[in-house]
């Protein structure tokens, strides 16, 4: 393949793929994700989670305010109250304690809440010890 050929075959590569970016920040809707959480068996027959979340925090007309534990039919087994932003904490963890996971549930879905979104970034599947 010629010089001019090999430059105009990148060209229309590198054009295509541009077209395929994503959108800007500003024009996508700023969700609560979940990007790390384990669980630990507790002797109570209870579960620990330990739950990390990025969010788009820009105080308190936006923040994450809660994060649930699902099952896997989506009943929520229990609910993390955040109280305040975490705008220069992200993303941040936190944990809760006591939730009650029925026997034959082999792992649950962790999702997070953003305080105008709702629940609408990404989840987490979280298999149980």
């Amino acid at each position: 393949m010629s010089w001019p050929a090999s430059l105009l075959l990148l060209l229309l590569v590198m054009a295509a793929a541009c077209g395929s970016e994503p959108a800007p920040a500003a024009d996508r809707i700023a969700c609560a994700d979940v990007v790390a959480a384990v669980a630990e068996g507790q002797p109570d027959g209870t579960y620990s989670f330990e739950v990390t979340v990025l969010s788009a925090d820009t105080g308190w007309d936006k923040y994450a305010d809660a994060w649930e534990v699902r099952g896997p039919d989506g009943a929520v087994l229990g609910t993390r109250e955040l109280l305040h932003p975490h705008v220069d904490e992200q993303p941040f963890t936190r944990a809760l304690d006591g939730v009650l996971v029925p026997d034959d549930v082999p792992a649950v879905i962790v999702a997070a809440r953003d305080s105008v979104e709702g629940f609408c970034g990404e989840t987490l599947e979280v298999g149980l010890p």
